[in-house]
């Protein structure tokens, strides 16, 4: 009996002869999650990026529809290790070079260009490495200028889990104090719509008020909530969906 192809958008899942005839009957966006190994105070395991780099990305390519993703990039810039700087001073990150990890995206972008996909996207869930991301996108954008095929970084991604999400928060009460920039109540709160299993909410909500020394950066996550995460979750993915439609549209 012959066996359809599965419904899903990962790569990682499809054979060769699948990926070869979903791309030929037009889906040419590839998804290349970012995520990263870093900690994120006691509260978070340290897979917090790459298990929301994935799941949201298999949102996003659902909503468009013509996107299939890619594995996740799980190792990424996180400071230095002689001395250990930046993350890399708590138990378990792991840090690669700027140059290894553009090098490592570029390599994959244009594996998936020879195979057929126009829209390379670069879907980064850490800030650390922004720049980065626009650097390859630049440089292959140079590379394949006068070709179909283009890399996107969409600004819409970032800025909906960051200073979007921190404005919807304060609309519903919270302080900046709570919110935070890193493993406060806007990170946990996500991570607790995304992977409730990565959090340690009863120790977090318990216990005493964590800080920088915890790896905790301007927040508090004790008010933290699934309820909270799945607003700010919603919200990433509708505006990169919208905004991808409007740089894919044709292509």
């Amino acid at each position: 009996m012959a066996q359809s192809t599965p419904k899903t958008v990962l790569l990682e899942n499809l054979t060769w002869t699948e990926i070869r005839d979903q791309v030929q009957a037009g889906k040419t966006t590839i998804i290349i999650p970012v995520g990263g190994t870093e900690q994120s105070g006691p509260g978070i395991a340290v897979g917090k990026h790459n298990a929301r780099a994935a799941y949201l990305s298999q949102k996003i390519a659902e909503g468009l529809g013509n996107a299939l993703v890619a594995p996740v990039v799980a190792y990424v810039p996180e400071g230095g290790y002689a001395p250990p700087s930046s993350h890399m001073r708590f138990p378990g990150t792991i840090t690669i070079s700027d140059a290894a990890f553009e090098q490592m995206l570029e390599s994959a972008a244009q594996s998936f260009a020879a195979h057929g996909f126009r829209n390379i996207v670069f879907l980064g869930d850490h800030g650390g490495y922004k720049k980065d991301l626009e650097q390859v996108a630049a440089h292959l954008n140079k590379a394949w200028s006068g070709s179909k095929v283009r890399a996107i970084v969409p600004a819409e991604y970032y800025e909906s889990s960051s200073d979007g999400y921190a404005e919807m928060l304060r609309q519903r009460g919270f302080r900046d104090d709570e919110i935070g920039t890193h493993a406060g109540l806007a990170d946990t709160s996500l991570q607790l719509a995304v992977a409730p299993q990565m959090v340690r909410l009863d120790r977090l909500q318990h216990g005493p008020k964590l800080g920088p020394a915890d790896g905790v950066y301007g927040g508090d996550p004790r008010k933290a909530s699934a309820e909270l995460g799945q607003i700010g979750i919603d919200a990433i993915v509708l505006h990169t969906v919208d905004a991808l439609r409007k740089d894919t549209q044709g292509r």
